[in-house]
């Protein structure tokens, strides 16, 4: 009878851990994989676009609940716990949750999509850099026209400029 109790109560343990391993590998795919999706020069579907700022959306939640139902598993698992390996698995388990519990509550696409810092601005004759059939973004105001390159507005996303004595931002 012992021994079937025994291992009932193991039984539920090892649940625990598999659950709390769960909780954790959720918690990290809301934050991870909006970020994967979303990486400047990789194919952005607009389904993939859909799904990361859907998880993204809810990451904030979703990593919150995660962080709930670790600490109740944590808690009743530390309580049975005598080994200090298995105590400082517990611990180390709480790490990468805490992270992407933080990590939700970033706006990491600012993070990947930085406004050119300290932009530079060239002459055609000057733009040696830009190739003959690049495609540009090409903007006029009040008599002044410039293009920018749109290889170079992927990457950053974000131009700031003052056309004509306007100030202009330019995003791709």
């Amino acid at each position: 009878m012992q021994s079937e109790q025994s291992t009932n109560v193991m039984g539920r343990r090892w649940l625990r851990w598999v659950l709390l391993l769960a909780a954790t590998l959720i918690a990290l795919g809301a934050v991870l994989v909006p970020a994967l999706l979303i990486q400047p020069f990789k194919l952005q579907t607009s389904d993939r676009l859909k799904l990361s700022y859907a998880l993204r959306h809810w990451s904030p939640t979703v990593t919150l609940l995660m962080l709930a139902l670790a600490l109740v598993i944590g808690v009743s698992l530390w309580k049975g716990t005598r080994r200090w390996w298995r105590k400082a698995s517990l611990v180390l388990l709480f790490i990468p949750l805490l992270v992407a519990t933080w990590f939700a509550r970033q706006n990491h696409f600012e993070w990947m999509f930085n406004p050119l810092p300290n932009a530079a601005f060239a002459t055609v004759a000057e733009a040696g850099f830009v190739a003959e059939g690049d495609m540009v973004l090409a903007v006029e105001l009040n008599g002044d026209a410039a293009a920018y390159p749109i290889r170079q507005v992927a990457y950053h996303h974000v131009v700031q400029d003052i056309l004509g004595g306007i100030p202009v931002l330019v995003t791709y």
